[in-house]
């Protein structure tokens, strides 16, 4: 095998000090002078663009010399060299910027490249508008890296990308990838004014950097894709996904102090899901409670004012609070300072409770385990001000805010078949509960007219009532009244929230007798949904219209499959056997491959691992590679995982990059689970040297193994294996095995309240 060598650097946080002599703070910003002397037959790339190449001789050695101009003032985390073989294509949006996408030759000939090219100039201009600040650099290279271990990292003027996140194969990709590939680009490209041109003065800010691009990549992927609805997604992938980490009594504010992070463990411990999507679904509702004009109005001049320099977050609150000033019809209770501190200085938020019988309205720290013990002080005792949308029987009324711990509006007060829903289109950062009755209503409403609510109403009604049942504030089966009426539902959001929460059933009761009753009743209310989309595709031959029904369609078949939906097996055995006697020829599309590689695999042998695998050896495309890698995972048959487990250490058999995940995936198979967790805790000291002092996904590893455990035994199991590693750490993943411990104690509590009642109720509604 002949192998070529590529050279990338990674500087974030604190790698540039073992480049070269530096003050290595992002504080410390400089101009770079860049020159690199590398082999004839490779290129190299840095921040600037090239201004003199020559060859020479070093020593004997023929050797090229690329100058490249000088960089604009900047941190030493965002600096970036490469040497590399690769080619390029390239686009000039206007007159002064030079925009390349750099991949492997093959990668480039396969137009894999096409695509990132085609977003990235409407990108940047949509971004130079809606920052109202011109792109400050004269060029914009992407370059995509066969091994990674960050998905992208920002670094001003050559942005580095794993090949699964940059790269689209118009015919081989799925829709999927597509959208992966036009958010991580939207992201990375608003760090170029937001992070690089103007920079948080230390690493406890983090989160401004990464809230803030996790927020408006959304904004910039709809401009580039204006068809998608992307907008909406955010509350699946940001704001319900950060709600389940901040719910817990060991989560941390988003500012933090700058003693509490220090040395390079701690930095990289804050580039976490809280940093990440609480910062963009708290900077979301900021937003919308100013409106956007006013919001931008704020941001422009923050940029303007800071370019090339530093700040701390309350720069950002000080020209909000001018935008504020100057517009007169904005009107909100307090300064931005005051309002945001609330959200920002402690972690958590609230629930709301709103008694339509009374207009009481409360708020409460909301707890995953009421039982756990808060020892985190706060300055505001645990209250917000928090902005509310709500509306009363399909009327959107006025933006009310709750400032204190309880509160009567009487214009909250329902009567007769009325109804009230507050925080319309999941604007505010917090979860809604109401008194039983309005309940009722809505649940009554969901059975006869779901669609008088927007699609992210049904996935909050959804997401609240199964979380508010797991804090024990509603009952158990109030919550799973909420999935009765998913027969009739055909939009994406509220299925994958549904979905989301039902797994969690799902994995607590898998390896027990509840999971017959659960497999009988997620049948029933999934075949509707199998049914409508085998008719809408003619009979699977064609792919739905719109982008979200595309992802619905594979969640249809996903879970028909697993639930025994008559003749779904048999579809997907029969897709994969065509495969396996034409391997050249794959007849299933790639919006559906994960789903039906990971099923016949499942449904399988040894025969069906061995051809996925010799076709991830062969594959040339990264995402193709990527969803063989976890369908290989599914597999039931315990010796295959646990050689599967062995090649995760073995960088000839699965890239380094990749090892984490792939034992991840290993451990979300119910038959995987224990293997996984007894190879982590065997090779705990080599997975921790080699992953685990500062890489950003090894958290993953930690939440991924442990997310099924909820017995007294495997509570203690976690603990011992604390305190048998405390000698050598867990390096980023310290936070999350706290969390891990947290949350396998709540898990252990709510399956002894619950199990007995959900399989009653289960059995009764499956019948």
């Amino acid at each position: 095998m002949f192998f070529r060598v590529a050279a990338a650097s990674q500087m974030q946080a604190t790698y540039a000090r073992k480049t070269f002599p530096c003050f290595d703070e992002p504080a410390m910003k400089a101009v770079f002078y860049v020159t690199i002397i590398h082999d004839r037959n490779t290129v190299a790339l840095s921040n600037g663009r090239e201004i003199d190449t020559k060859d020479a001789v070093i020593e004997g050695f023929p050797v090229r010399v690329t100058a490249f101009e000088r960089t604009e003032r900047m941190s030493t985390y965002l600096l970036a060299f490469i040497v590399c073989d690769f080619v390029n294509i390239q686009s000039t949006p206007n007159s002064r910027l030079l925009v390349r996408i750099w991949a492997r030759r093959k990668a480039i000939d396969d137009r894999q490249g096409d695509y990132a090219l085609n977003v990235t100039g409407p990108i940047l201009q949509f971004y130079e508008r809606y920052y109202n600040v011109a792109y400050p650099l004269s060029k914009s290279d992407q370059i995509a890296l066969p091994d990674f271990n960050p998905g992208a990292m920002e670094n001003w003027g050559l942005v580095t990308y794993r090949e699964t996140a940059l790269l689209y194969d118009p015919f081989l990709s799925s829709t999927g990838n597509k959208q992966r590939v036009t958010a991580i680009i939207s992201h990375e490209l608003a760090h170029m004014w937001f992070g690089n041109l103007v920079t948080m003065k230390w690493w406890n800010d983090l989160w401004l950097n990464e809230g803030f691009a996790s927020y408006v990549e959304y904004l910039g992927a709809d401009f580039a894709e204006p068809t998608w609805n992307i907008k909406d997604q955010i509350v699946l992938y940001d704001v319900h996904k950060v709600f389940a980490v901040d719910a817990l009594a060991s989560s941390h504010p988003l500012s933090r102090r700058e003693d509490e992070v220090n040395d390079s463990a701690q930095i990289t411990e804050m580039f976490n899901t809280i940093s990440y999507s609480k910062g963009a679904a708290v900077l979301r509702m900021l937003s919308e409670f100013l409106t956007e004009p006013v919001f931008t109005k704020g941001l422009s001049s923050y940029l303007n004012t800071f370019a090339f320099k530093n700040t701390v977050y309350t720069d950002l609150w000080d020209h909000l609070q001018q935008a504020v000033e100057n517009t007169p019809d904005i009107h909100i209770p307090d300064t931005v300072h005051s309002i945001m501190n609330h959200w920002t200085l402690q972690m958590g938020f609230p629930v709301v409770t709103i008694d339509t019988r009374t207009g009481s309205v409360t708020q409460n720290h909301f707890l995953l385990d009421p039982d756990s013990v808060v020892d985190r002080p706060s300055q505001f005792n645990y209250t917000w001000f928090v902005p509310i949308k709500w509306m009363k029987t399909e009327v959107e009324q006025e933006q009310y805010w709750l400032l204190h711990k309880t509160d009567i509006n009487s214009e909250m007060r329902v009567s007769g078949e009325e109804w009230l829903l507050a925080n319309i289109n999941v604007s505010g950062y917090f979860r809604v509960n109401y008194d039983p009755s309005n309940w009722e209503r809505l649940l009554s409403l969901l059975d006869t007219n779901h669609k008088a609510l927007s699609v992210m109403n049904r996935a909050q009604i959804i997401d609240d009532a199964f979380n508010l049942a797991r804090a024990k504030i509603i009952n158990t089966t109030l919550a799973l009244k909420t999935t009765k009426y998913l027969s009739k539902e055909r939009d994406y959001i509220p299925w994958q929230t549904a979905l989301r929460n039902l797994n969690f059933y799902i994995l607590m009761f898998d390896r027990s007798e509840v999971y017959g009753s659960l497999q009988a009743y997620l049948k029933k209310q999934i075949q509707p949904l199998f049914e409508h989309f085998k008719t809408i595709t003619a009979n699977w031959t064609k792919i739905p219209a719109e982008h979200t029904d595309q992802y619905n369609q594979i969640n249809a078949i996903g879970m028909a499959c697993s639930m025994g939906v008559q003749g779904c097996r048999e579809l997907i055995k029969s897709w994969y056997r065509q495969w396996m006697e034409n391997p050249h020829h794959n007849p299933i599309h790639p919006n559906l491959k994960s789903t039906v590689y990971c099923s016949a695999i499942a449904f399988g042998g040894v025969e069906e691992w061995d051809f996925a695998w010799m076709m991830f050896k062969n594959a040339t495309l990264a995402s193709e590679a990527s969803r063989l890698r976890a369908a290989m995972s599914c597999t039931k048959i315990p010796w295959l995982l646990n050689r599967y487990l062995e090649y995760t250490v073995d960088p000839t058999k699965i890239r380094k990059q990749d090892t984490t995940s792939t034992i991840q995936y290993v451990a979300q198979n119910v038959v995987g689970m224990p293997l996984a967790w007894n190879f982590v805790r065997e090779r705990w000291g080599y997975i921790f040297q080699q992953y685990g002092k500062s890489s950003f996904s090894f958290s993953n590893l930690i939440s991924g193994i442990t997310e099924r455990f909820s017995s007294e035994f495997e509570l203690q199991e976690l603990k011992k294996f604390k305190e048998d590693n405390l000698y050598l750490g867990f390096g980023s993943a310290t936070g999350t095995l706290e969390q891990a411990i947290e949350t396998t104690t709540a898990n252990y509590k709510w399956l002894k309240e619950n199990k007995a009642q959900v399989l009653a109720w289960l059995t009764e509604e499956a019948a």
